[in-house]
């Protein structure tokens, strides 16, 4: 989604918290995403340089403060919230198929595609060759 993402994922504790995981992706892509910004549209720039005002020591604003996590209980829950993220680009008019989108896991699920993201499959039961 060009405004915001989902995913599911298995942590160990012992590597990080959920809170250790997303402070990370958020601040290492951050400085990615900023530096291709501020390469191409100063313009842009400038509205992520506004929305760190408020902000104690930081220059630029990309992502929001917080997150929405969710502990997945069950296999139902599991699939409940994998076919949410695969239909969210259909339900925002995007696309026609889930599978259409190139950055959903929906085109691994469906075609075993790895070509952009590589998805375990196997997590949720399939075994795609």
């Amino acid at each position: 989604m060009p405004s915001h993402f989902h995913w599911i994922f298995k942590t160990k504790c012992e590597l990080g918290s959920v809170s250790d995981i997303m402070r990370d992706i958020k601040k290492y892509s951050a400085w990615d995403i900023m530096e291709q910004i501020e390469k191409s549209d100063n313009e842009m720039s400038k509205l992520f340089q506004d929305a760190a005002i408020g902000y104690k020591n930081q220059k630029r604003k990309l992502w929001m403060p917080r997150f929405d996590d969710q502990v997945i209980r069950n296999a139902e829950m599991f699939w409940t919230k994998l076919h949410y993220i695969h239909n969210n680009p259909v339900k925002a008019g995007m696309i026609m198929k889930s599978e259409d989108y190139k950055y959903s896991s929906a085109r691994n699920y469906a075609f075993g595609d790895n070509s952009i993201l590589e998805i375990d499959t196997s997590y949720a039961g399939i075994q795609l060759k």
